[in-house]
């Protein structure tokens, strides 16, 4: 029971408290750190562990994600509006016919601003400068030039539907999207598109904001979601030019210190089948400054 309490008022500070001092939260809701799609909110966050294993016609890859994120800027309101951040994936590659290669993709680099913050509508949206530095193993490496780009990011949910009784329903669902065009800088290689979206049902802000049905510690802190991706070379190597269409539906588990989620993939058009046959993905991300309040100090705001 005393644990029960203590977490209920936890969520309850959480909740209330600046968006600065937790992570995705946009008035009352707070959005989830999707598998692919981008985060539109600027936070102190570190993904530690994002695995991927996936099985297609050529053979098996398993890689291993890790990014650090650091808000450096809230308004007067307490807002996060700037942050730096960057990672890189390590990647094994056991194709059915040739030698093993492992190594480290592209050194991704971003600077991300949230330009529009509206927190009674629970909505967001961010600029982000992404710069994509060839540092890794040629071998196993998508991109051999450095690439620099914009991305749009957003995030929307509906808790400002009318509490009535079949609409209230709705009000858990919170949306994410992204778009970023990333060319090339040198050399006649890819010029990357891609766009990402995200519907997520909350059990938390259901149980907080709608209405209590009784849901007991983990399943009140866990999120269903599906997510919808689109990844294609604008111009590239021949047969490396069509759209790569998916789905990639999941379950997380977000606390105030950390979120546990896990998902899988499936093609959603005939160009993506031979790369997905099975896949596995998963993610472990800190919200460190939870942690380790100390490195909430920020360069401007509150």
């Amino acid at each position: 029971m005393r644990r029960k309490t203590v977490f209920a008022l936890m969520i309850a500070f959480v909740m209330r408290a600046s968006a600065a001092y937790a992570h995705g939260v946009v008035g009352d809701y707070i959005f989830l750190e999707p598998l692919i799609t981008d985060d539109a909110t600027p936070a102190n966050e570190a993904d530690i562990l994002a695995p991927t294993w996936n099985r297609n016609s050529g053979g098996r890859t398993f890689s291993i994600g890790s990014s650090i994120e650091k808000l450096l800027g809230t308004d007067s309101e307490g807002l996060p509006r700037f942050s730096l951040g960057g990672g890189s994936t390590w990647i094994s590659q056991s194709p059915k016919q040739g030698p093993d290669v492992s190594g480290f993709d592209v050194l991704n680099l971003f600077a991300k601003y949230a330009f529009l913050v509206v927190p009674q509508h629970e909505f967001i949206l961010s600029a982000k400068t992404v710069l994509q530095l060839p540092t890794g193993n040629p071998d196993v490496t998508s991109q051999q030039h450095t690439s620099l780009g914009p991305e749009l990011i957003g995030a929307k949910a509906l808790g400002d539907l009318p509490n009535t009784t079949l609409l209230k329903w709705l009000r858990p669902i919170g949306f994410q999207a992204d778009f970023g065009y990333l060319p090339a800088l040198g050399g006649h290689t890819s010029h990357h598109m891609f766009a990402d979206g995200m519907i997520e049902y909350s059990m938390l802000y259901l149980s907080n904001s709608v209405q209590d049905i009784g849901l007991k510690w983990p399943l009140r802190n866990m999120f269903l979601y599906s997510e919808f991706n689109y990844d294609q070379l604008i111009t590239g190597p021949p047969h490396q030019t069509f759209p790569t269409l998916l789905a990639t539906p999941g379950i997380a588990y977000v606390s105030y210190r950390f979120e546990l989620s896990v998902g899988t993939q499936f093609a959603l058009n005939q160009a993506s089948v031979p790369g997905t046959h099975a896949a596995v993905l998963g993610l472990l991300d800190i919200f460190y400054d939870s942690i380790i309040p100390q490195a909430n100090w920020k360069l401007f705001g509150e």
